[in-house]
């Protein structure tokens, strides 16, 4: 946040991404995805982001379940 604010008001991108050893692509895919942002949304989207990649291998651990008492299941029939 902090770098693109140093853009916004009014530094050369170029020159910030020297400075702080980024790449031009890296800079402009850091404003595409978060340039607008207040702070506090960026922390509520780190937040969700943690919250998902805690979810993703419960989620899975579940379909796997599933999926091994629908084989259970079908064996029995």
């Amino acid at each position: 946040m902090a770098i693109l604010r140093r853009t916004e008001s009014g530094e050369a991108a170029a020159t910030v991404c020297r400075e702080t050893n980024i790449s031009a692509a890296t800079f402009h895919r850091w404003k595409s995805q978060y340039g607008g942002m207040e702070f506090n949304e960026l922390q509520q989207l780190q937040g969700l982001r943690d919250e998902n990649a805690q979810l993703k291998p419960l989620v899975a651990d579940q379909e796997l379940h599933i999926q091994v008492l629908k084989e259970v299941n079908g064996e029995k029939c």
